[in-house]
């Protein structure tokens, strides 16, 4: 799209800095809804033609949540960048000042405002299913470790002087997993009640070796197939495609991962690649025949998760 002005938004958990590109006019408002109101009645005054300006923010989380929504309802055009892209786009920088990132940020957006394509908006029902899927892991670490600490004193401890602690934590692992699966139920039922949610899910869970988990994270990070454009461009984001690494003559390395992924969807890829090789006979013979040929362990366990 041909925008004609951009506007950066530094995101903090209580306010927002804006800087229109154009003009260079800087402001604050409260990152609330009726800051947010604010905010677009300003831009409103200050900018003409709204549906040619382009909207550019980092994701800060939850605290970029609600302007999102409301630039959705409005129907505005918004980017939300990447962090790291923005941070290597301002070169070499000193010191931290909101109203000076917010500057940076619409500089960013300005450049690249021939080649962005503007976010989508996310469904309702991605955002509920990716904010159950966060607490469900948190709780399953806290059970986790209680597990792991009621074990150990149960080893080294008398049970009858020490009944209440262990039963205290008992309940707790007893609560945490009553949660756990009301999370889990909870997370079906988004699923299940929406058609295309739940034909995705079908599919994905057909491929053996492939679980729940995985097939409800793979819509979440992919935004339900809608995110990236290519099978190829979603390795790479979980870190299971390997680039090259050479330079002149005498660089020569091996083909490796980046750094730069997703490494909790890397990991359940990997466990599912795993599973799929001693689960399914035909995947475990190409496995196989690829050892024969000198090929690496682990990056065919990777090869069977993309290919």
């Amino acid at each position: 799209m041909n925008f004609k002005n951009v506007i950066g938004i530094d995101v903090s958990k209580n306010v927002i800095d804006v800087c229109i590109h154009s003009s260079q006019l800087v402001n604050q408002f409260p990152n609330s809804k009726k800051g947010l109101s604010k905010f677009l009645k300003w831009v409103n005054t200050n900018v003409n033609q709204l549906d040619e300006i382009l909207f550019v923010f980092e994701h800060t989380g939850m605290y970029s949540h609600l302007i999102t929504v409301i630039l959705s309802e409005n129907k505005h055009n918004y980017y939300i960048a990447s962090g790291l892209d923005i941070k290597r786009s301002m070169g070499i920088t000193r010191g931290k000042d909101d109203a000076i990132d917010a500057k940076r940020i619409a500089l960013y957006g300005y450049r690249l405002k021939d080649e962005i394509k503007p976010t989508k908006s996310i469904r309702k029902e991605l955002t509920q299913l990716k904010s159950l899927m966060n607490l469900k892991a948190k709780l399953i670490k806290q059970r986790a470790a209680y597990k792991g600490t009621l074990k150990e004193q149960k080893a080294i401890y008398k049970t009858i002087n020490f009944k209440t602690m262990f039963d205290v934590q008992e309940k707790m692992i007893h609560y945490l997993t009553k949660q756990i699966n009301n999370i889990q139920v909870e997370i079906e039922q988004i699923i299940m009640t929406d058609n295309e949610l739940k034909h995705n899910l079908n599919l994905i869970s057909s491929i053996k070796g492939v679980g729940l988990q995985m097939a409800i994270t793979i819509i979440i990070t992919t935004d339900n197939f809608n995110k990236f454009d290519s099978w190829r461009k979603y390795a790479s984001y979980c870190g299971i495609a390997p680039f090259s690494y050479k330079s002149g003559t005498s660089i020569r390395g091996r083909n490796k991962v980046s750094h730069l992924a997703n490494k909790k969807v890397k990991a359940l890829i990997h466990m599912c690649a795993i599973s799929s090789i001693q689960h399914n006979p035909e995947m475990k013979k190409f496995y196989l025949k690829r050892i024969e040929n000198g090929k690496s362990k682990m990056w065919n366990a990777y090869f069977y998760s993309y290919s």
